[in-house]
């Protein structure tokens, strides 16, 4: 790891550290949500950047990791016909669960996933779209139907992940509620996340998988299990896409299947395409871009022309955030194959530093040293 890399990691660490302390609770939502956002598009970045499948029903997964965590941490609550299930476990065991709960999910649809490809496999996954909204709004007792249900609070090690009026925590003179609590979660979440997509594309499976993407036949032929692949990073993918959603479930505080919508899936790979497509950093990075520019527009809109106040007639933030989203995507296709993360790569060369030691570039075509 060169010098440059371990001065970005320290500052981002130093700054995700205070970061708590000195924003107010809608803006710690707000980077709660793009943590979120962030594990979830590491998981499709799997998926789609480094394997080259492309998925449109990652919304679905993100939904399976919500209610499920909601399902298997709730008590049961009598009510008659608005009667409401649940198995009342430990928080953090529920959150596992629904965790594998969203890869039994993704396992279920993985056979179609290794027999499918391209815009075959995105229509085949957008149709979970439809069915999950159909789900969440019929199965009552699991989901609560349109309204959703409460998320019960996480509880580790019986420290809270919630406000406490009756014991407030203060450091340094903050009083840390939910969110404040619920950051350095989300922060450890994302790390290990992350950690872990990196050692997968730096390894052996991520060598195969942008094989798969690159040189599908030429894989088979070296004797990579291209169906197996397939099918086994959509559940990875899933998996992801369940973490992310139960990690909204915790910063929300309440599931709505309106949430979990084709939108929201559409965000995701907006995230992807924009941040760039096959690395870690680049989903991180899109991740950030699309959740917090309706946040930035939403703050910003008096000093900006066009964008109105919400509740006035015009383009309110939302609709322009959309609108930018839609000329980044082609702006990064047409000029920026590399997304966000290849202009930083290109500015730092620009100017002369340093960039990390990239992993050797594994070649198909075989040299003199490597015949025998």
């Amino acid at each position: 790891m060169s010098r440059s890399t371990i001065l970005w990691s320290a500052a981002l660490a130093a700054a995700a550290l205070v970061i708590p302390f000195y924003l107010d609770a809608s803006w710690l939502q707000d980077g709660l949500f793009a943590m979120a956002a962030a594990i979830g598009a590491i998981g499709l970045n799997l998926l789609t950047g480094a394997t080259g499948q492309l998925s449109m029903g990652h919304a679905f997964f993100l939904a399976v990791g919500a209610f499920g965590y909601v399902y298997f941490a709730s008590e049961p609550q009598e009510g008659g016909a608005h009667a409401l299930g649940g198995l009342g476990l430990p928080t953090p065991l529920a959150a596992v669960l629904a965790v594998l709960l969203a890869g039994v999910a993704g396992g279920l649809f993985s056979p179609i996933a290794a027999r499918l490809k391209g815009a075959y496999l995105g229509i085949a996954t957008l149709a979970l779209i439809f069915i999950g909204q159909f789900a969440m709004t019929n199965a009552t007792p699991v989901t609560g139907g349109h309204n959703g249900r409460p998320v019960p609070p996480m509880e580790l090690f019986g420290f809270v992940f919630a406000d406490t009026p009756e014991a407030p925590l203060v450091i340094a003179g903050v009083p840390f509620g939910a969110l404040e609590r619920l950051w350095f979660l989300g922060a450890i979440l994302l790390l290990g996340a992350g950690l872990f997509a990196r050692g997968v594309l730096r390894g052996r499976p991520g060598r195969a998988m942008n094989t798969i993407r690159d040189h599908e036949i030429a894989a088979g032929v070296m004797g990579v299990p291209v169906s197996r692949y397939r099918a086994g990073v959509f559940v990875l993918s899933s998996m992801y896409g369940g973490l992310a959603g139960v990690l909204v479930a915790l910063v929300f505080q309440q599931t709505v299947p309106d949430y979990f919508g084709l939108l929201l899936a559409l965000a995701y790979l907006a995230m992807i395409i924009i941040g760039g497509l096959g690395s870690v950093a680049g989903a991180v990075i899109g991740a950030v871009f699309v959740s917090m520019l309706p946040r930035l527009l939403t703050r910003y809109s008096d000093a900006l022309p066009l964008i109105v106040q919400p509740g006035q007639e015009g383009v309110g933030a939302a609709e322009a955030a959309q609108i930018l989203y839609g000329l980044a995507v082609v702006v990064v296709v047409l000029f920026l194959p590399g997304g966000l993360l290849g202009l930083i790569t290109q500015l730092r060369l620009r100017t002369g530093r340093p960039l990390p030691a990239a992993a050797p570039k594994h070649s198909l075509t075989p040299t003199p040293e490597t015949r025998n």
